[in-house]
């Protein structure tokens, strides 16, 4: 064997992690752990262990298992990185999950219902099909702005509505999804217009397409309103992604107070088939930190 495979292959093994594949090694590494749900990393989630090239990054969340793989940045990449990513992704069997279509945190662009915060939503709408067609992504972001003080709530609803329907008037011919992401107030992002989950479930039925479903983030919705797998159950139907960080901390699973072992036993339960972005950071520096989350992932996943 390579002397240079063997050692970085002796140095992963030291972490209990697989190897990530070379030239004297199989693509398909037997040793992988094989996850139940479609958990997805991020880039610079495992830097320290796989380096600092996004497509070095892709292929050490294969070799580890993982199926799945979230960016929200994808847009604002260059595109033949784009397109390298996407490639790596292909070759791999990773799902290409959300990266951010659209967002306003400091103005009521949906909500105000203007013409011109209408507009260039949709232009917006439709540069996010383009990058969703070009790495191979189903759904990507929508974050709808701030609420309107000057306006009663039930007309901003109807706003929001109003553009989210024109928006899939773009996307339903595409087969793509915008996922609405309800944030909370209360430690991360007070004023905005979308907080809850059975406001979003509200307004997923009232536009009543499948290209406008739900991001049911567990770490802002057990901050804003709790009763985390009763609200996943009353949603189910229009819940399209999920987002996963514990809390509090924003950390990796079993870092917090959430019994992550439970609600993804729930979600497996239902046959859940989507993508479950691990939108959290490290609860600890370096490769031990990057094992740490790795291994967070198999403790709550042993849930059969």
């Amino acid at each position: 064997m390579d002397r240079r495979t063997f050692t970085r292959s002796s140095l992963w093994a030291s972490f209990g992690l697989a190897a990530v594949p070379s030239v004297m090694t199989s693509q398909h590494n037997l040793n992988k752990y094989q996850f139940n749900l479609k958990y997805a990393p991020h880039i610079g989630m495992f830097k320290n262990l796989a380096g600092d090239d996004p497509i070095d990054q892709l292929n050490f969340m294969a070799d580890q298992g993982f199926t799945a793989f979230e960016d929200n940045n994808m847009g604002t990449r260059p595109i033949a990185l784009q397109e390298k990513m996407a490639d790596t992704m292909q070759k791999r069997g990773i799902t290409m999950g959300v990266f951010v279509g659209y967002k306003d945190f400091k103005n009521p662009t949906l909500a105000r219902g203007k013409d011109d915060d209408r507009q260039n939503f949709l232009e917006q709408v439709r540069a996010s099909v383009e990058v969703a067609k070009r790495v191979n992504a189903k759904w990507f972001t929508v974050v709808p702005g701030t609420v309107d003080l000057r306006l009663v709530h039930d007309y901003q609803t109807a706003n929001v509505i109003e553009s989210l329907k024109q928006a899939c008037a773009i996307l339903e011919p595409e087969g793509l999804v915008m996922v609405l992401e309800p944030l909370n107030w209360y430690r991360n992002h007070p004023g905005l217009f979308l907080k809850e989950s059975p406001q979003a479930y509200q307004i997923c039925k009232a536009v009543n397409s499948p290209s406008c479903k739900i991001l049911f983030d567990i770490y802002h919705q057990q901050i804003q309103e709790g009763n985390l797998i009763y609200n996943i159950e009353k949603c189910w139907d229009e819940i399209g992604y999920f987002q996963i960080g514990d809390n509090p901390g924003r950390k990796e699973p079993t870092t917090g107070e959430i019994n992550y072992k439970n609600i993804f036993k729930y979600i497996h339960s239902r046959g859940f088939d989507g993508v479950m972005g691990m939108e959290h950071g490290n609860s600890r520096p370096d490769k031990a930190g990057e094992t740490a989350v790795i291994n967070a992932y198999k403790s709550v996943d042993s849930f059969l």
